[in-house]
């Protein structure tokens, strides 16, 4: 008698998280989607084996029997899926260092430098994952990550600083009116519509109190979700955007962008994450060039 199919991947991976951190909500932000696409893929989960998993306690959640069994055979399952990946993605001196970026990191700064990398670290092959959203604390699926930001880390990483974190607000030389705008002080800057992203919504007041104008809110314009279009509209000569300096650097060089207000240090740094528990050779040489490259 075959044996029957297994329900959806996608939907025992909802589940498991979400019996494992007795939230949907939780669940949502580890597997970087809503809550309510956590609760469909589980409803999926219960039509498939024709069992109820979770049942409402109070506000929250509670595992049924049929739950609780499933839970424990699908976390040991993830588990030893895990372990083999990692595993396999090690085996041989020649596999690939997994590494995790912000998809804004990866397109401007980490894949022009690649050629750079690979002449400099001939033996270090990359495989570099976009990654929006807050990184997992298991960095699962990840070797390691590299990103801005500030702590308290997740206690599993190990972080090596890189840099500190530089911003300021940038335009371009074809913005109508660029001249007059370039000319504004701080406090007159933020007067003017500025662009800006949900991502880094503290990145203008940041800079604010370091440019001397704190305590002046900046006059929000256009919003854009993630940096990376926020920094293709400045390119695109739409309005004044804040920008890491080294994400901009490049285009500062090659004249498609002004920062006529310079850059100030913020309380974030470039940072190399990885597992604790994790011993690669490679992090080590991996960092100190990034950090080189940053410097």
């Amino acid at each position: 008698m075959p044996a029957p199919p297994l329900p959806p991947l996608n939907a025992l991976r909802a589940f498991e998280a979400a019996a494992r951190l007795g939230s949907l909500v939780r669940a949502g932000d580890e597997l970087h989607v809503t809550h309510g696409a956590v609760s469909r893929q589980v409803r999926v989960l219960e039509e498939a084996i024709g069992a109820p998993l979770f049942e409402r306690a109070g506000r929250g959640l509670r595992l049924t029997d049929a739950g609780a069994r499933l839970r424990d055979a699908a976390a040991g399952a993830f588990d030893q899926l895990r372990s083999a990946i990692e595993t396999i993605q090690r085996s041989g001196g020649d596999s690939a260092l997994v590494l995790g970026c912000p998809g804004s990191l990866l397109a401007r700064w980490m894949i022009p430098r690649l050629p750079r990398l690979a002449g400099e670290l001939p033996t270090l092959t990359l495989h570099l994952a976009p990654h929006e959203g807050a990184f997992a604390p298991s960095l699962a699926g990840l070797d390691a990550a590299l990103l801005i930001g500030s702590g308290p880390w997740p206690a599993p990483w190990r972080v090596r600083r890189l840099a500190v974190e530089r911003i300021g607000p940038v335009l371009s030389p074809g913005l109508p009116d660029a001249a007059r705008i370039a000319a504004l002080s701080a406090p007159a800057l933020l007067r003017e519509a500025v662009l800006h992203t949900a991502s880094r919504p503290q990145a203008w007041p940041a800079w604010a109190a370091r440019a001397g104008a704190a305590g002046i809110e900046p006059r929000l314009g256009t919003g854009f979700e993630h940096l990376y279009y926020l920094l293709e509209a400045a390119t695109a000569g739409l309005g004044v955007a804040i920008a890491p300096q080294e994400l901009v650097a490049d285009d500062i060089a090659a004249g498609r962008l002004l920062a006529p207000w310079g850059f100030v240090d913020t309380d974030a740094h470039w940072v190399l994450a990885t597992r604790r528990d994790d011993d690669d050779a490679r992090f080590e040489p991996l960092a100190g060039w990034l950090a080189q490259q940053l410097g």
